[in-house]
């Protein structure tokens, strides 16, 4: 379980890289925030958690499978992991922030974003026109 990447995942470069291109801005991993979230987007007051349909449990996901050996064990990884992701939501919403699931077989089929864009808001301020730059003579 050590090499299981926390961050940096391809999941997560996927959804960092099309929010990117659609012109959202956010911080990576913020330590001060509950759960350390995978992007933040400060100004909309917006997380984003990236997480693995396996490890955090997505409900009828393919993906979502339970080995078969050390039952038991597996059982109270998953449940602590479901209870750790309810509790940091939970205090992400308390102190103002909207959260936001994108799960990893959505990331990499791309449905995840037309779902997503619109509760974030538009992306970036129209640009304003540069005044036209003379040269001197």
């Amino acid at each position: 379980m050590a090499h299981i990447a926390q961050k940096g995942s391809k999941p997560e470069m996927i959804v960092r890289r099309a929010l990117h291109a659609a012109g959202y801005r956010f911080r990576l991993h913020r330590k001060d925030l509950p759960g350390s979230p995978d992007l933040v987007l400060p100004g909309r007051r917006a997380v984003v958690f990236v997480h693995g349909c396996f490890w955090h449990r997505h409900a009828g996901c393919k993906r979502t499978t339970t080995p078969r050996t050390r039952a038991a064990f597996w059982a109270a990884k998953f449940a602590a992991n479901e209870a750790r992701d309810a509790r940091v939501c939970a205090a992400l919403r308390r102190d103002g922030w909207a959260v936001h699931v994108v799960w990893e077989c959505e990331a990499r089929d791309g449905v995840w974003l037309t779902g997503l864009l619109p509760l974030l808001g538009p992306a970036r301020r129209p640009e304003r026109p540069q005044a036209s730059r003379r040269t001197a003579t």
